[in-house]
């Protein structure tokens, strides 16, 4: 991707309903929510290099690459700001160092095939990081809401670990377990939408919300089951990246749900 195609995009945050402009950790809980959106952001960024790669969505695909990439930098400095702990502080160091050598790969690097799995490893040790964070975060916090912020926040990054997986496997990327994988990353957030749903904290709102994260759901799983003759037709591709697009709208909702019964 190269540097100027991706800028071009870095202004745009209209990210899933994302407030747009710079605003500081309000408390732990909301810390939790915006330290487990970097998971996801992690994810959400390798889905759209890969489809930029194979021309999928071409427009839409750069516009999500882009303003992912601004939202992480934004987040990771609001958490920087935030963290208590020196130990949350220096998780957060060693990501931004992660995070910078995976940025300049998406950022500077034309997507291909043979790059993909070099971009691949960095992927995951961003996300890795970033889980770190999170759960130190929620350990902090010791409330069982915490869990459940942090719970309901791993779905958005299932729901982009599956369509990456599927796009990676589609482009023929030489991924260890790839399906095996993205079974356990669906059958993961289909069991984490049942506590969700059976929490104490969860309002009727809450349920009202996971309840349609459920029919977005069966949608997502239907794209993914399909294959065409020739295996991972373009069409069936973009179905996949815009169904796991509507499902992280639902999750970023019920996410800050739990986060604002939490405070």
């Amino acid at each position: 991707m190269k540097r100027r195609t991706v800028m071009n995009f870095i202004g745009s945050l209209a990210l899933f309903g994302v407030n747009q402009t710079f605003s500081q950790v309000v408390d732990l809980n909301d810390a939790i929510n915006r330290a487990g959106r970097q998971r996801m952001l992690s994810q959400r960024t390798a889905k759209a290099w890969l489809a930029a790669g194979q021309g999928v969505l071409n427009d839409r695909t750069h516009e999500i690459l882009g303003a992912s990439i601004a939202l992480f930098d934004r987040q990771l400095g609001e958490l920087k700001t935030f963290a208590p702990t020196a130990e949350i502080r220096a998780t957060y160091g060693d990501l931004e160092a992660v995070w910078n050598a995976y940025k300049a790969v998406l950022v500077e690097k034309v997507p291909t095939r043979a790059s993909a799995p070099a971009m691949l490893t960095l992927d995951a040790k961003v996300l890795a990081l970033a889980h770190k964070g999170t759960q130190q975060l929620e350990q902090l916090s010791g409330k069982p809401v915490g869990k459940l912020v942090n719970v309901a926040g791993r779905q958005r990054m299932l729901s982009q670990r599956v369509a990456k997986l599927y796009l990676a496997q589609a482009w023929k990327v030489s991924l260890p377990d790839a399906q095996a994988d993205l079974d356990k990353a669906s059958s993961e957030f289909a069991s984490a939408l049942q506590v969700l749903a059976n929490a104490p904290e969860a309002t009727n709102t809450i349920r009202q919300e996971i309840d349609l994260a459920r029919n977005q759901w069966m949608f997502y799983e239907a794209a993914l089951a399909r294959r065409g003759v020739d295996g991972f037709a373009a069409e069936l591709c973009a179905n996949v990246f815009l169904s796991s697009e509507n499902i992280l709208s639902v999750m970023d909702k019920v996410t800050g749900l739990f986060a604002r019964v939490a405070a």
